[in-house]
């Protein structure tokens, strides 16, 4: 019972101090991306805190962090910039338009958890999810290079001389404390992110450094600062987005394209959370919250958002396992918002920069270039592909083209395998054993096994070792029996799993008087139930 409490205890402890440092994490986070889709820095703030929360409390998987996001924020930007096009500049209807998309999307994500679609996130190839996870570390770096860039005249220039060496100094001392303090006996349960934010924040401002903080970065961006009220409901939503079929019809497509986008990243988060941790999260679960959170973003003022892939491995590097690390960098952003905007901004994005520098290192699958001359050439090109789409367009776009490629390849392999084996009984008919899966993508080969024409008056096929799978695979066998038919010839089907008959039976009535039902091979039996096989074997 003692040490039953005493984890408890830790892991609170653990889940409070990883909650602080992700908090801190997601401030320029938000605001970034609220500045990449054209709206003001609390429309991203308040995401960031109602999706967390809500999906910390109710989603699939502790220990997972959610808030506004990059890949959500750019298809986010032609959404506002066209929903302001169909108003007057001061009416602002981009925004509304906005928060009506988001409420749209999270009904289309509550639709996929309850036609329970997370559980096809299982289908996702290891390389695919390799490449994902390296072009995710490459896409958070390069967006950290953007930090190095200081705003004059409304341009944005590089980082100089001494700033430039101040900047890189501050990060590379982040990402020193950061390494160093697991690597001292005494200090190794000691939320080495955490200190390391506040040692580069107190030095820099005790030591009066010239750095950019949070509070620099908001304002170059044109924001007015990180103080704000808490979420109020937006009803004018519903007043200045008529509810017609041409406001459907723009909004719809965006919704649907958010709703695939904030799925498929948080499912793939959850996915390398579960394997980071060895636990198994709930897709189904993590749609639901996912959903029902971005309904009341959209109606309380918010930019919707998904898991952020960056700030859930802080999180868990950080020790955070629970569902408290999750809301208390929720509550500690509004509380940030509310009461300590003037002491937040005072955090240079440096110490922050180096803490997402070391996500980076952490994120990156260095294993996979120990891998590649010794996988498939396939799995190594569909790992780079993913890698690349992930960096070049969006992470959608890359898994979804890695799936496809590799389902491809699944499809080509095994239509190769397909494989006939032929023999005479002694009655004069021939045998065909047919050996490997019959599906669309062998059929051409499974035809091309037989000789209608020189073949004796009798012939039977063996599905011993093969399984028909699909429509074309009995639109195959049926077309063949009817060529068989045609030239005079008797042809029987033998062998086929029970499911496999129904299949057939379904199809034509004509299969009723091809098929052997009369089975006495011991082997099929096995084959056809595999169910009563394993009982009985198993059975006291």
């Amino acid at each position: 019972m003692t040490e039953f409490i005493r984890k408890r205890v830790s892991n609170v402890r653990d889940d409070v101090f990883s909650g602080i440092t992700v908090a801190l994490a997601l401030v320029p986070e938000a605001v970034a991306f609220a500045f990449v889709a054209g709206v003001d820095p609390l429309v991203g703030l308040y995401a960031a805190f109602m999706v967390g929360l809500i999906t910390s409390i109710f989603g699939g998987r502790p220990g997972m962090i959610s808030g506004a996001t990059g890949a959500l924020a750019v298809v986010m930007v032609s959404l506002v910039s066209e929903g302001n096009a169909m108003g007057a500049p001061e009416e602002n209807l981009g925004l509304y338009y906005l928060f009506a998309t988001v409420i749209l999307m999270g009904i289309f994500q509550m639709l996929a958890g309850i036609l329970k679609l997370g559980k096809f996130v299982r289908l996702i190839p290891h390389p695919v999810m390799m490449g994902f996870v390296n072009g995710l570390a490459i896409v958070i770096f390069l967006s950290q290079l953007g930090m190095f860039k200081k705003s004059v005249n409304g341009e944005k220039s590089w980082l100089q001389g001494e700033q430039l060496y101040l900047m890189i100094g501050l990060v590379a001392l982040t990402m020193l404390i950061m390494w160093g303090l697991p690597q001292i006996k005494q200090a190794k349960k000691l939320p080495e992110a955490l200190i390391a934010i506040l040692v580069v924040s107190l030095m820099a401002i005790f030591m009066n450094f010239d750095v950019a903080t949070v509070g620099s970065f908001i304002r170059d961006g044109g924001g007015e600062g990180l103080k704000g009220g808490l979420p109020k409901l937006t009803l004018e939503t519903f007043a200045k987005v008529p509810m017609t079929w041409e406001s459907i019809k723009f909004i719809l497509p965006y919704s649907l394209i958010l709703a695939a986008i904030g799925l498929i990243e948080s499912l793939m988060t959850l996915n390398l959370i579960d394997d980071l941790t060895e636990t198994r999260g709930n897709g189904n679960r993590e749609c639901m919250a996912q959903g029902g959170a971005n309904i009341i973003t959209g109606l309380f003022g918010g930019m919707g958002g998904c898991a952020m892939i960056g700030q859930s491995i802080i999180n868990i590097k950080g020790g955070g396992r629970g569902r408290l690390s999750g809301v208390v960098a929720a509550v500690l952003l509004l509380i940030f918002i509310l009461f300590g905007a003037e002491y937040i901004e005072q955090v240079p994005i440096a110490a922050l920069v180096g803490v997402m520098f070391m996500v980076v290192i952490g994120t990156f699958a260095w294993s996979s270039f120990r891998i590649l001359n010794k996988i498939p050439k396939a799995d190594l090109f569909v790992l780079i592909l993913v890698s690349a789409l992930t960096v070049i367009f969006d992470l959608a776009i890359a898994v979804i083209a890695g799936v496809i490629f590799s389902a491809l390849v699944f499809s080509w392999e095994n239509a190769r395998r397909i494989r006939a084996r032929k023999r005479m009984r002694d009655d004069g008919t021939k045998i065909y054993e047919i050996w490997g899966p019959l599906f669309f993508g062998s059929i051409t080969a499974f035809l091309d096994k037989f000789d209608v024409k020189d073949d004796p008056e009798s012939v039977e096929i063996d599905f011993v070792e093969s399984r028909v799978s699909d429509h074309s695979a009995v639109e195959a066998i049926f077309n063949l029996v009817e060529k068989y038919e045609t030239a005079g010839k008797k042809i029987h089907l033998k062998h086929l799993s029970e499911e496999c008959k129904m299949l057939l039976y379904k199809s034509s009535p004509k299969f009723s008087e091809v098929i052997i039902e009369d089975i006495d091979d011991p082997r099929y039996h096995l084959a056809a139930n595999p169910e009563k096989f394993t009982k009985g074997l198993f059975e006291d």
